[in-house]
């Protein structure tokens, strides 16, 4: 007869009462996976989070009040839960799971870990140490009314990376700085705006007209004189934008007539821009000023942050907010910088009222503060109630894999509507690793297309090995015979090599790059391909995938249909072949993720040479890494075991 402890067999629950978990993100999943966890009767659980409670988290992250705004949502997250189960032993972390502290033997003391995260670097981190820990990790993501939890598994299913992603969505520098068409296009440009006032400049954020738009085909010398820019407000002239402003001192109506007035009449003089294009209107201070201020403006209806402003209300706005930033840098001090965040109001006035007054001038419907703040935080609307679906989910996947089943864990997905079988949630079996993946497969290898006489050797470091590669401290040797360290993740080693190009080194077309990282126990071979021309603001491509793509759509109609029935609603996993372009963590610009890339961990072997070797904890010894098991999944047709919700 079997022994119920519960509702749990009684093997399964001494696994669960003595089984250490680790739950990574203390937000909206996070909040109602720790209570969940603890409620099931887990009794070790660790929880991180680098973040602090913030007001507007409260609506949906019930383990979180009002008076713990501004404190860590991992010390309070564990101080709440334990009020469900005061006899659990939860350990805290407000830091970043991406720290080197939280190295493979960390991860080694788990038997689960959970994803609770809403970025990709972190996402990306955290799959490479559970593959080269060997640990079972399972993810999940909501957006919107859509969820998704699967389970991954070193040698059994896919891992988080072994499907491209959708590249975070950017825009040409002359759609931004020239020919806006969208609302995001103007959004994008007072963030870079923002950033070249009162932030660290950044010269691929330049929001100046772009005089090498190939569109255009203009002589600059010729029609220059066509701008009928203001004496006052300083001619357009092409110096730095934050030394420009500094040399009005931050004068509202100077920097307004700058950019709304003198830069646009200065686009006018780029004629081919506007021959199938409605033409901008300049925007001037004093005549908005004569013509809008005796007006008396009718009271807005509604909530305020969703109020769309007439053109004087966002000039005022521009005004107000200038003189707000301009003071928070003066008490800051010389050579001050400021940071642009979503939840900072000077901050998300300022470019609430910068695209707003840019979209009027480009003939495009203003939108709410709100609105703006979505799109510039890449805000995806989140709802409690799928939260709280998903954390569900990924506690039964979790007890099927302490219960020897995980062959019987699946990816599922959660839709916004029912499906034709009038079904919310619907399984679908978990895909095997893909033998091209760059990150779990046996010899990870990746082929980039770059030129090798433009590249630097930052470029490669900081845009392809951390951004695009995921690895956090990478150590780089060029495989010539001599083993060249050409980038050493010790501080200040190979810090002369940075501004150097990589043709400088030896490097041509055929050479291969060993990337070590360490930390997260991976190797990654990378064969140069030189080309002389990419396209514009293109600096390289990885052969195999065409760039800021999605994988290609599943061509076999009728098992995408066996699977969502038709719903095109249905919520595709991250880590499936069956992924559309949109996956759960959406970006639209920029993104505000904590700093630092992704990390790695795949069990390639590290070959010699001076590279430093990954520490064992327990006996002090150097080891390489550890080989791949040979596992195979289960077979199971069972696919029609959907969970439906009344």
């Amino acid at each position: 007869m079997v022994q119920l402890v519960g509702s749990l067999r009684k093997e399964l629950a001494d696994s669960i009462s003595t089984c250490k978990v680790l739950v990574v993100g203390a937000g909206g999943i996070g909040c109602e996976l720790l209570k969940n966890l603890v409620l099931t009767g887990f009794k070790n659980i660790e929880v991180i989070d680098l973040d602090t409670i913030d007001v507007s988290n409260l609506n949906r992250q019930f383990l979180f009040q009002k008076k713990h705004v501004g404190k860590s949502k991992a010390q309070v997250a564990k101080e709440s839960a334990l009020q469900f189960c005061p006899s659990a032993n939860i350990t805290a972390y407000h830091d970043s799971i991406m720290n080197p502290e939280y190295n493979v033997e960390f991860f080694r003391k788990f038997m689960l870990v959970m994803n609770a995260l809403d970025n990709r670097a972190a996402r990306n981190h955290v799959n490479r140490m559970c593959l080269a820990a060997d640990i079972p990790l399972i993810e999940s993501g909501t957006a919107g009314y859509l969820g998704q939890v699967t389970v991954i598994k070193k040698g059994m299913t896919e891992c988080y990376e072994c499907q491209p992603k959708p590249a975070q969505k950017t825009f040409p520098g002359c759609t931004i700085r020239n020919t806006p068409s969208e609302p995001i296009h103007c959004i994008v440009w007072a963030k870079y705006l923002f950033n070249q006032l009162f932030g660290e400049e950044d010269a691929d954020q330049e929001v100046s007209p772009d005089t090498a738009d190939p569109e255009a085909a203009w002589n600059p010398e010729e029609t220059a004189a066509r701008a009928t820019a203001s004496d006052k407000d300083g001619d357009i002239k092409r110096v730095s934008t934050k030394e420009w402003a500094r040399s009005t001192g931050y004068d509202s109506v100077k920097l307004f007539n700058k950019l709304f007035k003198d830069d646009i009449m200065y686009l006018l003089t780029m004629d081919k821009l506007w021959k199938k294009r409605k033409a901008p209107t300049p925007l001037d201070w004093h005549q908005l000023e004569n013509s809008e201020c005796p007006k008396e403006g009718t009271p807005a209806s509604g909530l305020k942050d969703q109020q769309v402003l007439d053109v004087w209300g966002y000039c005022q706005l521009f005004q107000h907010s200038v003189e707000t930033l301009r003071s928070q840098l003066q008490e800051k001090g010389e050579g001050a910088e400021l940071v642009w965040d979503k939840d900072d109001p000077p901050a998300m006035d300022f470019v609430t009222a910068a695209a707003n007054l840019r979209m009027h001038i480009f003939s495009m419907n203003m939108k709410s503060r709100f609105d703006v703040k979505s799109m510039a935080g890449n805000i995806i609307p989140a709802i409690a109630t799928t939260n709280a679906v998903i954390a569900g989910l990924i506690v039964l996947e979790g007890l099927k894999i302490l219960s020897g089943e995980l062959e019987s864990c699946r990816t599922i997905f959660l839709n916004k509507c029912p499906n034709l079988r009038k079904k919310l949630l619907v399984p679908c079996v978990l895909d095997p690793p893909s033998t091209n993946c760059y990150v779990c497969a046996s010899k990870p290898e990746v082929t980039v297309k770059l030129n090798v006489h433009k590249t630097m050797v930052l470029t490669l470091q900081d845009k392809i090995v951390k951004e695009r590669f995921g690895m956090v401290a990478p150590d780089v040797q060029i495989e010539d015979g001599k083993g060249t360290i050409l980038i050493s993740s010790e501080e200040g080693e190979t810090e002369g090599n940075n501004s150097k190009f990589l043709s400088d080194f030896g490097i041509r077309n055929g050479s291969r790059l060993q990337a070590d990282d360490f930390l997260q126990d991976y190797t990654l071979l990378i064969n140069v391909l030189h080309v002389e021309d990419l396209e514009r603001d293109v600096e390289f491509e990885v052969v195999g995938e065409a760039p800021d793509k999605a994988p290609p759509p599943q061509t076999n109609q009728e098992e995408v249909n066996s699977i969502t029935n038709g719903n095109k609603d249905s919520a595709q996993p991250s880590t499936s072949s069956k992924a559309p372009s949109e996956d759960d963590d959406i970006m639209i610009v920029d993104s505000d993720e904590e700093d630092g890339a992704a990390s790695s961990s795949a069990a390639a072997a590290a070959t010699g040479g001076t590279k430093r070797k990954h520490s064992d904890a327990e006996t002090g010894e150097t080891s390489t890494k550890r080989p791949r098991t040979d596992q195979s999944a289960g077979d199971n047709n069972d696919d029609d075991d959907i969970i439906a919700l009344d």
